[in-house]
């Protein structure tokens, strides 16, 4: 119920990660006094393809006030393109009758450019969750840092985030660090326990399985160019494997039917649509090891110990911690990397290791900074920072 001197926040979804960062954001906000939180959900969520996960968002209690029909069933990069032009004009339609006092972001999917494109029109500031960071081999990075030079109130998961927002030329008071929101689920979520898990998913986790989270390289003209190398390096290990459903981008449905077709030929292997965030988090704290390109084993493995093998170019230049093994997108790369992380010494190695992505506390700090931001044109007005030597010649 909306009372008056309240603010209205918009939030926006689009895939089951984000919603996975956004939960306790989004609970935060809906408990908050000084909050009305409007809901949209777009893209994948509507997907039946990618497990209808708008129905888990609302079995989660949250009321969804608009839906975009925006998704495109296509593997391509002209579908994706096509996609950020659809949900413009969905988003256009429901920002303007809604006219939020701020709009929430999230991350780096291409089809994030669409609200903040629509609310750069419309006058809505923007506040954005996880600028600042880096993805070299991804076209997540350049969606991230243009969302930063759109967003108005910036809330970044690390100290080197925010020194980078800053050097981008924004003001220093509207950047804060919180930590990343999804590590939030480690302090206040109910994490199954193996039992629960095992019999929600019909799999066994003993032994501990390899987790794969692989998802196209967007930079890349051919974006699942480095599967090969995975799909060989996972066939020669004698170890049980659960795959995880891979982005909505061009080539992930290239990525699903290699998945399909690899589980139907492995007793022991199992491929899964749609993991909701806590089931994920159990199947990840009973894991031997993740292996992918996802940011996840960037982001939040750190925080479970949990070794990780991060393949190829997508997540290039982000911040590591000591979990982190890079390998070339080879197949025998691939394998000595697995071979070094079931090492019985290296996950010893990593107690008590350092997550720079915070301590699951970030959903609070904000909610906090939300409920305080100034409104109107004193946030909407970004000014420039100063430029620093000489003065250009006029000759």
């Amino acid at each position: 119920m909306y009372h008056l001197g309240m603010r209205t926040v918009a939030a926006v979804t689009t895939s089951r990660a984000d919603y996975s960062h956004l939960f306790w954001v989004l609970r935060e906000l809906d408990a908050s006094p000084q909050i009305q939180l409007r809901l949209i959900v777009a893209g994948a969520h509507l997907s039946p393809a990618f497990g209808m996960t708008v129905r888990q968002i609302e079995s989660d209690g949250f009321v969804v006030d608009s839906r975009i029909e925006c998704l495109l069933s296509s593997d391509t990069d002209v579908g994706m393109a096509k996609t950020i032009g659809a949900a413009t004009l969905g988003l256009a339609d429901v920002l303007g009758d809604m006219r939020p006092d701020l709009l929430l972001l999230i991350a780096d999917r291409y089809e994030m450019l669409a609200p903040a494109a629509a609310a750069l029109a419309l006058r809505i500031p923007v506040a954005h969750i996880e600028g600042g960071e880096v993805s070299e081999g991804a076209i997540d990075h350049a969606v991230r840092n243009a969302l930063t030079a759109m967003s108005h109130v910036h809330l970044t998961p690390t100290e080197t985030a925010a020194q980078r927002v800053v050097e981008m030329g924004e003001e220093a008071w509207r950047v804060h660090r919180v930590g990343a929101p999804s590590l939030d689920h480690l302090q206040r979520s109910a994490i199954p326990d193996r039992d629960a898990i095992e019999k929600e998913l019909g799999v066994l986790l003993d032994p501990a399985q390899v987790v794969v989270a692989t998802h196209p390289v967007t930079l890349a003209r051919d974006t699942t160019r480095e599967a090969d190398a995975l799909f060989e390096a996972l066939a020669q290990i004698n170890r049980p494997v659960v795959f995880c459903f891979p982005n909505s981008d061009a080539g992930g449905h290239d990525l699903i039917e290699r998945s399909t077709a690899f589980c139907a030929g492995q007793a022991d292997a199992h491929l899964f649509v749609n993991l909701d965030p806590v089931l994920y988090w159990g199947v990840l704290r009973h894991a031997a090891v993740l292996v992918g390109n996802s940011s996840s084993g960037i982001m939040e493995a750190p925080a479970l110990e949990l070794p990780v093998v991060n393949i190829g170019m997508r997540q290039q230049g982000r911040e590591r911690a000591a979990n982190v093994i890079d390998v070339e997108a080879t197949t025998s790369a691939i394998r000595a990397g697995l071979d070094r992380a079931l090492d019985d010494e290296f996950r010893p190695s990593l107690a008590g290791m350092d997550n720079p992505y915070g301590d699951g506390t970030a959903a609070a700090q904000i909610v906090r900074i939300l409920e305080t931001v100034p409104l109107g044109e004193e946030l909407l007005l970004k000014r420039a920072p100063a430029l620093a030597g000489p003065k250009p010649s006029d000759d």
